[in-house]
């Protein structure tokens, strides 16, 4: 949160961001998810100014959270190439514990396709940029300034976001882990 907010404001909002992890943004409405969070619809227009300017907190509130997962994957001081390091952000991705995570993350990305002026205007190509910079830093420099270098990424990111949305719509860990380890092992070891 910024300097600005208050300490009740950046309480509401992390309840706020539990609800919508449970509940999506679907069908949000102020005065349900004010009595969730034991606030008032009133209040929560003041602090924000409107509905889009809550949601569009709560999208950032999100990409904290990715951008989290990411700095966490960059930190690791790792000679892993993009195939074990995508590896790695599978395991993430396929945990349990992220599943509302991802779900909301899957929300939002759909609906800044299909609604470009709401308020989750850029979160599909942030998110995209955010996760091909990770893989982009576990390539050689050669190949990451290539074009098959970028080729692969983008690939492996379109793996990995596939067996993602197919992991949430169907709970096949195993099967989706399988396809993962499958076209994983085939990328070139450069």
């Amino acid at each position: 949160m910024t300097a600005a907010t208050s300490a009740r404001q950046d309480e509401l909002l992390e309840l706020a961001y539990q609800y919508v992890l449970a509940n999506g943004l679907a069908d949000m409405s102020l005065r349900p998810l004010a009595r969730a969070i034991g606030s008032s619809p009133r209040v929560l227009l003041f602090l924000y100014g409107t509905k889009d300017a809550l949601i569009r907190a709560l999208l950032d509130r999100a990409r904290a959270d990715e951008l989290a997962a990411i700095d966490a994957f960059k930190e690791v001081e790792s000679a892993a190439g993009l195939a074990d390091s995508a590896r790695q952000v599978w395991d993430w991705l396929s945990a349990p514990d992220h599943r509302l995570l991802l779900g909301l993350w899957v929300e939002a990305y759909a609906r800044s396709l299909v609604d470009p002026g709401g308020p989750w205007a850029g979160f599909a190509a942030q998110t995209v940029q955010d996760w091909l910079g990770l893989l982009e830093s576990r390539q050689t420099p050669a190949r990451r300034r290539s074009a098959a270098g970028a080729a692969e990424r983008t690939a492996v990111l379109a793996l990995l976001r596939g067996a993602m949305l197919d992991l949430l719509a169907t709970g096949d860990l195993r099967r989706t882990t399988e396809s993962v380890t499958l076209l994983l092992d085939a990328l070139p070891r450069a």
